[in-house]
């Protein structure tokens, strides 16, 4: 499994506007071979900035840069336009191969 994760640094008072824009996309992942799932999480605030950080789980790291590579990509990112302000500073790409998992039992 392959975990893929961007970073994003929000200036305060844009919070509502950067997890609008994701509510409201068209994400395309389900379309996609080897895509599990998609969480967006908020981190803390600094006093200037909230953390946020996009993951979606891959089957392997393969599907993630055949997904990158698509057109389902390029229209996903295509709707990433938020106001003037939103980000301080460029999104932070993290990825990471899963080499150990442990799951609660389903039962």
């Amino acid at each position: 499994m392959f975990i893929a994760m961007n970073r994003f640094r929000i200036n305060r008072g844009f919070e509502s506007d950067f997890e609008r824009l994701w509510r409201e996309r068209e994400s395309y992942l389900s379309e996609l071979q080897g895509f599990i799932a998609f969480r967006l999480l908020k981190g803390p605030d600094d006093g200037q900035c909230t953390l946020y950080a996009s993951h979606t789980s891959w089957a392997s790291r393969a599907n993630f840069e055949a997904w990158t590579q698509s057109e389902h990509f390029r229209k996903a990112h295509a709707q990433a336009k938020a106001p003037q302000g939103t980000y301080a500073g460029p999104p932070v790409f993290e990825g990471f191969e899963v080499v150990l998992e442990e799951l609660k039992d389903a039962s």
